[in-house]
């Protein structure tokens, strides 16, 4: 049975609130004496009292809590994010709760009505990004919140996120200056704030080289591994093959990695490849690999440092969405071609 506050004032013939208020460092604010002190948190000790932090939040209407939700701790992206989070949070003083929603719009709304009942302080929230009625009802009961990552332009709350639209403008227009015309996206979950300003910059840097539109090379319909996968596998054996594919999350580009080794094609030879995410192993592959990267650990701690100032009365009325940029590591997947080429239309008729 766990010791209370009780058990130590009985062991010592002392008041439960001078225990009370030791405990809770305000011994020098009631002229509580350092031998009494002293007493009270060696006795803590010797019993292996631990606090009720329930029964202190209930109380004081604080948990030291915040809740994360997050789409896929499977993504090494958000792995990471969700570490960094989780340093920065314990550094502040606070714990941290993370629910995972497996990029499903009813589990999130699941997960969040449970911290909610919880009594977490705040949330940081890198929503599914299909819906929003959930997330503007914790901004309507003036609950702390971040958005991360992904974010909704209707609604006035804090959010973090990187500027998705340049990272895919810069990744096209690179594969563009190295001649490629033909180039495909395999985009994430359509409809969703991160997914939409990627798709946007790539469509964008192809009208401002007059490069047309292939709605057939535009694919995909999520950010895991097996939608990458899947559509590499069709682009690779269409008539007429895209010279370079963009891939938008590191999972899509796990996938698409898989399938183009396993076609047996060439990259950069047969096949340019530009990722949107920095995967861990990426500098270390045959073709050292190109890609547009997100400052991960600034982004956790952004979040972190906004939150917990708003749990505090902190900040103003108006929100705060702090936009921060990718930038584009060029390595060695990404092959100069004549504009007039089709490496991988050579490829296929010489196999």
């Amino acid at each position: 049975m766990s010791v209370t506050v009780k058990d130590i004032a009985s062991k010592l013939g002392i008041s439960v609130s001078t225990v009370s208020r030791v405990l809770n460092d305000k011994a020098e604010k009631y002229r509580i004496s350092t031998k009494t002190k002293k007493l009270v948190l060696q006795t803590a000790e010797e019993l292996n009292y631990r606090p009720n932090f329930l029964a202190r939040g209930l109380r004081l209407k604080k948990t030291k809590t915040i809740g994360l939700i997050i789409p896929d701790i499977s993504n090494p992206f958000f792995a990471h994010v969700t570490r960094m989070i989780q340093l920065a949070i314990y550094k502040s003083g606070y714990s941290l709760i993370v629910c995972n929603t497996d990029e499903n719009i009813d589990i999130e709304v699941e997960e969040i009505e449970l911290l909610r009942s919880k009594g977490v302080d705040g949330f940081i929230i890198l929503p599914v990004g299909t819906e929003y009625n959930h997330i503007e009802k914790l901004i309507q009961d003036k609950i702390p919140l971040v958005l991360l990552d992904r974010c909704f332009d209707e609604l006035q709350t804090n959010a973090v996120i990187v500027d998705n639209y340049l990272g895919a403008y810069n990744a096209v227009q690179h594969l563009i200056e190295n001649g490629h015309k033909r180039i495909a996206i395999i985009q994430g979950l359509p409809n969703t704030y991160t997914n939409n300003e990627r798709v946007t910059g790539y469509k964008m840097a192809l009208k401002d080289n007059k490069i047309p539109i292939d709605e057939n090379l535009i694919v995909g319909n999520d950010f895991r591994k097996e939608n990458g996968y899947i559509e590499t596998k069709f682009l690779l054996n269409i008539d007429n093959p895209p010279s370079a594919i963009f891939t938008t999350s590191d999972l899509i580009t796990l996938g698409a990695l898989k399938a183009i080794f396993e076609e047996g094609i060439r990259i950069p030879e047969e096949i340019s490849l530009v990722a949107f995410d920095e995967i861990e192993f990426a500098p270390f592959l045959i073709a050292p690999l190109s890609v547009v990267s997100q400052p991960k650990d600034l982004m956790g701690e952004i979040a972190v440092k906004i939150l917990i100032d708003d749990i505090h009365g902190k900040t103003n009325e108006e929100k705060q969405r702090i936009v921060l940029k990718p930038k584009l590591i060029v390595r060695q997947s990404v092959s100069t071609i004549n504009r007039t080429d089709n490496i991988r239309a050579i490829s296929k008729i010489n196999k």
